[in-house]
């Protein structure tokens, strides 16, 4: 799928299409979670932000370094995916999280539909930018970093394929 951004109308959490996300949301600061140690089918959870849980405040995003984007030719790459569930989904909109990006293709586990949707609807109602299919996060040497992430606006989609930068001040 590439790098792509998810609307809340992907899994009706509403009817808020791409194209009408307004472009502030689109930008925020953001801390790197280094999360290597996940692997294959290992969910991300509240423990793998033990360095920044309190230092985040309302408005700051999350980006997931795993380093799953070095599997994206493997056979296993869209079923065996490191993902978020449903406990560090509610915590991040609790915590007014602006913007999560995960390298992997999905924030959430794909062979499961229910838990798939679940954390969807989770992190979609709560008003959260979902970031997925990222590369290059090793690039990044800083702890935080400001992140754009701009969707195609495709009239009435319910996602695009994004464009997304990290600036280290």
């Amino acid at each position: 799928a590439g790098t792509h951004m998810d609307a809340p109308l992907h899994f009706g959490v509403n009817d808020t299409t791409i194209d009408r996300i307004p472009p502030e949301r689109f930008i925020a600061d953001a801390w790197v979670i280094d999360a290597p140690a996940v692997t294959d089918s290992m969910m991300i959870g509240i423990e793998h932000l033990k360095d920044v849980k309190d230092k985040l405040t309302a408005g700051e995003g999350l980006l997931f370094r795993t380093g799953w984007h070095r599997f994206i030719d493997a056979e296993n790459y869209r079923t065996a995916l490191p993902w978020i569930g449903r406990e560090l989904a509610r915590w991040c909109v609790e915590k007014k999280v602006k913007l999560i990006g995960v390298e992997p293709p999905s924030v959430a586990i794909l062979t499961d539909r229910e838990e798939l949707q679940a954390v969807h609807r989770i992190l979609l109602g709560g008003d959260i930018v979902l970031v997925e299919g990222l590369c290059n996060l090793e690039e990044i040497r800083k702890p935080k970093v400001k992140v754009i992430a701009l969707p195609l606006k495709i009239e009435g989609g319910d996602g695009a394929p994004a464009r997304v930068i990290a600036i280290e001040d």
